[in-house]
């Protein structure tokens, strides 16, 4: 996902909607499917209580892996940061096209779509005020406008994607959450979910952004063989496809999940949960410098641009003698 719906979701819990009649490709009109179970709400925490983790999502998770530190500065410390245009306007596509299917199929049209994008600006403005200072040194709303315009060309472009008409999605953005035996508990944000006649579920999941090149194609499905895996534990069936849908390049992604497949993730999920967890105990939580420190909010707290990290705000043990165990651990 390249909303923030799934941070909230990890930080405060969340419900899902009640599921709706759907349909596969051909408009088939079929009963319900509930996917998400258990998804209690929890108590929203102030930003300035510590708390240590208690669930991962595939964005925190992917956080780990990329820079450890990364991770406290996000969900231990949890330092602000800026809103960049282009995460904003993977925002607004996702409502545009999440409300979209609110109208009847022959009223899903490009035209219709599109002339939700002003509404939904305001929306997010509204919902998100800090949004509004991308935009504060454009007075004459030039680099507004053109901003909007691109967003509509990526919703426009869904539509030589996928057909909307023939589509009744079972769940648009659909909390899910599951605990595995071993305890971890795992949530989420999925963008779509289809039910076809037969009972086949298919989970989908826009991308505003180009798609990935081959050797990365991986990295890229690991988020939605999560999502795959809680669906799994939460209804004992595997998703039959996981469809990543680009809007920046006009690709869809596929891949059709096995058992051994999700067994796989699980057990890295359990690896990386465990480094996580001794990070906590211990506050050793350390830098993995990349190319894409460039784009890194935290610079100025980080040891590897001459900064210092807040006060580490949790209670801490001394480190085994085998050290943290953030190395690669097979995790990347």
């Amino acid at each position: 996902m390249e909303t923030s719906t799934e941070d909230v979701a990890e930080d405060a819990g969340g419900s899902a909607r009640p599921a709706a009649a759907v349909a596969d490709q051909a408009g088939v009109a079929v009963e319900p499917t509930v996917v998400a179970v258990d998804a209690s709400a929890a108590a929203v925490v102030p930003a300035s209580v510590a708390i240590p983790p208690a669930s991962l999502s595939p964005s925190r998770a992917g956080d780990f892996m990329q820079c450890p530190l990364l991770y406290r500065f996000r969900v231990i410390d949890r330092l602000p940061e800026k809103p960049s245009e282009a995460a904003t306007r993977g925002t607004l596509v996702h409502a545009v096209l999440e409300r979209l299917f609110d109208a009847p199929a022959a009223e899903r049209t490009v035209p219709r779509a599109k002339a939700l994008v002003p509404g939904q600006w305001d929306r997010l403005r509204e919902s998100r005020p800090e949004v509004g200072e991308l935009f504060a040194d454009d007075p004459e709303g030039e680099r507004l406008a053109q901003w909007l315009s691109e967003a509509e060309r990526l919703v426009e472009r869904w539509f030589s994607l996928e057909d909307p008409s023939r589509l009744e999605p079972a769940e648009r953005e659909l909390f899910v959450e599951a605990e595995l035996d071993s305890g971890l508990r795992l949530r989420g944000i999925i963008d779509r979910v289809d039910v076809a006649p037969t009972g086949e579920v298919r989970i989908v999941d826009y991308k505003t952004g180009k798609a990935p090149r081959p050797q990365y194609a991986e990295g890229a499905l690991f988020q939605m063989k999560f999502y795959a895996l809680v669906v799994w534990r939460l209804k004992k069936v595997v998703p039959r496809r996981l469809q990543l849908v680009y809007l920046g390049s006009g690709d869809v992604l596929t891949y059709d999940p096995v058992p051994a497949d999700l067994e796989r993730v699980e057990r890295k999920l359990l690896a990386l949960w465990e480094a996580i967890r001794l990070a906590t105990e211990t506050g050793d939580w350390r830098p993995r410098p990349t190319k894409l420190c460039g784009w890194c909010d935290h610079q100025a707290h980080c040891p590897e641009f001459g900064g210092t990290p807040p006060p580490y705000p949790l209670p801490l043990r001394a480190a085994d003698s085998g050290g943290t165990g953030q190395g690669r651990m097979g995790l990347d």
